[in-house]
């Protein structure tokens, strides 16, 4: 989910590497690991509750609190409701990621029971563009999943990752969305990393990014809405008039929203930036948060290299440092700090 305020902390749960799909753009390896049991998570509910309190009772400040569970495809967890139901009573608000394909009309009842505040389906574009990515008869399962999810009375998201397979067809999801009465339509960029990486040649260009991203935000005025969590986009639309500092203040959420739980209890900075920096079985996530050198660098403008350290919009923008990651371990060192390869907006814009 994007993020709105500087107030907003998330936790992004990876609960299984498990997925009944394989798509030719994951980031992910696909390989297995000792998820956390179901005890485990609830500890660790509790220790980000407990942590959120003590902020806000230390600094004064109110939080608003989520946690967005995915996997793999989450649904191959057989304690899925117990999951949701231990985070829900821990305070937060619930989201949940999925490739729709395994909800039916009694596992949309169940998330809507739960209370959970709006689900994310992966659909990459028309039924060959997106089978084609996601394997064959997969664009009909996740159909019918949105269906029910609609029908449960929950807030969907439609969400594609966007290369050279699908970005000019993006439109035609807009139209399905519609049709669907889809509230949300989101997007982001192909991380080459993973499965991914084999795409990395289908990356989309500079001056494509800016052309579709213009498109897309010119097509939300009959809705649905369009939403994103990508730092360039959100500088496409909006207004920077002087260098906007040295502190970040929004953009990329790694380092600054948020924390990414992997199966095993691996925290990494962002669903999509594998860089290890603690695992809930042994650290406090508070010290984590505090303390991770590679977090402390993601808030230091002055690591950042190239086109990213020299922006005006650095504090509010940042670029992809997952991208960034990916492209230049393809390509080079695979520094995280490295600048976006795929920003359009300039240094002095």
């Amino acid at each position: 989910m994007p993020i709105t305020n500087s107030h907003e902390f998330f936790i992004q749960w990876h609960l299984t590497e498990r997925c009944n799909l394989r798509c030719s753009h994951c980031y992910q390896t696909g390989g297995r690991s000792e998820e956390l049991s179901l005890a485990e998570i609830s500890s660790v509910v509790d220790e980000v509750s407990g942590m959120l309190d003590t902020w806000s009772e230390v600094y004064g400040i109110s939080f608003s609190r989520s946690m967005s569970v995915t996997g793999g495809e989450p649904f191959l967890r057989d304690d899925l409701p117990d999951v949701l139901e231990a985070i829900g009573g821990g305070g937060f608000d619930l989201y949940l990621l999925s490739n729709g394909t395994l909800i039916d009309e009694k596992r949309a009842a169940m998330l809507s029971r739960l209370s959970v505040k709006g689900v994310q389906v992966s659909m990459e574009g028309p039924e060959e563009v997106h089978d084609s990515i996601r394997g064959k008869g997969s664009f009909s399962s996740s159909l019918k999943g949105i269906r029910h999810l609609l029908d449960a009375g929950l807030r969907v998201t439609m969400n594609a990752t966007l290369s050279g397979l699908n970005a000019g067809r993006f439109t035609e999801l807009v139209d399905l969305a519609r049709s669907l009465g889809v509230q949300r339509l989101g997007f982001s960029r192909l991380v080459p990393s993973g499965r991914g990486l084999g795409l990395i040649d289908r990356m989309i260009g500079k001056e494509e990014v800016e052309r579709i991203y213009k498109e897309i935000f010119s097509l939300q005025s009959e809705g649905p809405e369009v939403v994103t969590g990508d730092p360039v986009a959100s500088q496409l639309i909006a207004s920077v008039d002087a260098d906007a500092g040295d502190v970040a203040t929004g953009g990329c959420a790694a380092g600054l929203s948020g924390l990414t739980f992997l199966p095993d209890g691996t925290i990494v900075p962002c669903r999509r930036l594998f860089m290890p920096i603690g695992n809930v079985r042994k650290d406090r996530i508070r010290e984590v948060w505090a303390m991770s050198p590679v977090l402390e660098a993601l808030r230091d403008r002055t690591r950042y290299k190239g086109r990213c350290g020299r922006c005006m919009r650095w504090a509010v923008c940042r670029g992809c440092r997952a991208i960034a990651y990916a492209f230049s371990h393809a390509t080079g060192e695979g520094d995280m700090l490295a600048e976006d390869p795929q920003c359009c907006i300039g240094e002095g814009r």
